[in-house]
């Protein structure tokens, strides 16, 4: 087994590298951002957060728990502002020609918050709290394909995959996938101990979280602030009036509809990243009426999806075709024909189903997204054309993702994507995935996913992923109408370098990327 050094590897390095029968990463010398400096407190707000919020890694839901997370536990991989890979706690990788082995080779002389020093033992149990049968996490799907987890010597972990898979070392930066100390049988989530760059000092959830630097983190690049405070504000004209009155610096999912005018609020700028966040409404296959397929296509047939983006995006976006892979993707499916609004074909699905009209309820909630509650009047209007009675049934804001979100046979909902396209479909629409919000599931679907997932003939791959999308978009139980652009806004107060687009507020790493002028 040959070993490839050098910089960061960015998605087809990586895939180039493997087929070269193995890959490694080293850390690269990151290059200066525009002029940081250490100190202060920043204090943000986000539209997220719940009274059910856990420190449970598994159970992670929002952009607040996601937040916290990067900031107190550190991972295997990283995903860079840029969308490259960079290694993190994994020092350097290296794998099989089939890419069904990997071997990480972990850094040495970091340390967890509480002064114990990280072990290859930390990190097995860390991946196997996810992995099992009854796993109930949000990484359960993407950790499935690994069948062992061994290690070698005191610095090597080594994964045995149940088949080869080019994106391995992608999958391991998920937020999910966070290394905490092992203790017994499992690990010590519940006391927030991470070897992350900031420590966790309090935590109310739903309402706040406070943290300071991590003195003896293992990185000088990161972690600028002395100390943070994230609130949680779900409701949205009360987080921007923090904003504006100074008591916070940050914010994210700013009223597209009054950005233009924040913009011009004195000391404020306003920001937005493409990337691959989108906006849906998941219908329940797995009972009536979503269980025939001609009434999920009535539906998706029913949506304008060109007003969306107009009047609940205001152009701070782009229409879906009800799959979640966007245009910026490696394998998006480019000649796959776009829906638009029709109510004539959505009529037809339905004459298909047997049915004249269609009546059915949709659950939204601003915890969904901002203007989730309007998208769904607006969806209502455009489907009365299509003989759909769509009533929309405003939800509470505190609670949605526990009491609405998989529970209700149709509601709103937000994702923020994944780096690359197996991780997404596996999961979100894998069958029997803990976060199918569609419970939908498809054989043809699932024998490609698996096949793509090994195959290192990148033609073959993209053919294999086309036709995923192709399935997902007509056959799946998700409408997705439109990808929404990230737009945060910050005080003048605030710098930072090039924002990351694979989440909200810089790949939500804002905490140790971010910091205050002088």
């Amino acid at each position: 087994m040959s070993l490839i050094k050098g910089g960061f590897l960015n998605r087809r390095g990586l895939l180039k590298s493997v087929a070269a029968s193995a890959v490694a990463a080293t850390l690269p010398i990151r290059g200066a951002m525009a002029a940081p400096r250490r100190g202060g407190h920043l204090r943000a707000a986000k539209g997220h957060g719940e009274t059910t919020d856990t420190l449970d890694p598994g159970q992670w839901t929002n952009g607040y728990e996601m937040a916290l997370s990067f900031a107190i536990h550190g991972r295997l991989t990283e995903v860079a502002a840029d969308g490259s890979l960079l290694p993190e706690l994994g020092e350097s990788w290296e794998a099989s020609s089939d890419a069904t082995e990997w071997r990480f080779k972990i850094r040495q002389g970091v340390t967890f918050h509480d002064g114990k020093p990280l072990t290859v033992e930390d990190v097995v149990a860390s991946i196997n709290h996810h992995r099992g049968k009854d796993s109930t996490s949000g990484a359960g799907p993407i950790v499935e394909p690994i069948a062992d987890v061994t290690i070698e010597g005191n610095d090597t972990v080594v994964f045995t995959l149940s088949g080869g898979n080019a994106d391995f070392p992608f999958i391991l930066s998920d937020y999910h996938l966070t290394i905490h100390p092992a203790t017994g049988d499992g690990i010590d989530w519940r006391s927030g101990n991470g070897c992350g760059s900031y420590i966790l000092k309090h935590f109310q959830p739903g309402v706040t979280a406070k943290f300071e630097r991590n003195p003896n983190h293992w990185r000088n690049d990161v972690a600028w602030l002395d100390s943070c405070e994230m609130l949680s504000i779900v409701d949205q004209n009360a987080r921007m009036s923090a904003l504006v009155s100074g008591d916070v610096q940050a914010i994210d999912r700013v009223d597209l509809k009054t950005a233009a005018l924040l913009a011009r609020k004195p000391g404020v700028s306003v920001e937005s990243v493409a990337g691959t966040q989108h906006y849906t409404f998941a219908m329940s296959t797995n009972r009536d009426p979503y269980t025939d397929n001609n009434i999920r296509q009535a539906l998706k047939y029913a949506i304008n999806r060109e007003e969306l983006v107009e009047k609940i995006l205001f152009g701070y976006g782009s229409v879906g075709n009800d799959h979640p892979i966007s245009a910026g993707q490696r394998f998006y499916n480019s000649e796959l024909e776009q829906k638009t609004y029709d109510p004539d074909k959505a009529r037809y699905f339905l004459k298909q189903a047997g049915l004249d009209r269609l009546e059915v309820a949709l659950h939204s909630s601003e915890a969904a997204f901002s203007g989730a509650v309007d998208a769904g009047v607006l969806y209502q209007n455009s489907a009365k054309e299509a003989g759909i009675d769509l009533k929309v049934v405003r939800e509470a804001k505190d609670g949605y993702w526990s009491d609405v979100w998989m529970k209700k046979p149709f509601s709103a909902v937000y994702w923020g994507g994944r780096p690359v396209e197996d991780q997404m479909f596996s999961t979100a629409y894998k069958c029997g995935a803990a976060w199918n919000d569609s419970f939908w599931c498809n054989d043809r679907f699932e024998d490609l996913l698996v096949a793509a997932r090994a195959e290192l003939d990148q033609v073959k791959r993209r053919s294999m992923y086309w036709e995923i999308q192709d399935i997902v978009a007509n056959q799946g139980g998700v409408v997705i109408p439109m990808f929404a652009k990230y737009v945060s806004a910050i005080g003048d107060t605030v710098a930072h370098g090039k924002m990351a687009s694979n989440w909200e507020m810089d790949g939500e790493r804002w905490m140790e990327r971010w910091w205050l002028k002088s």
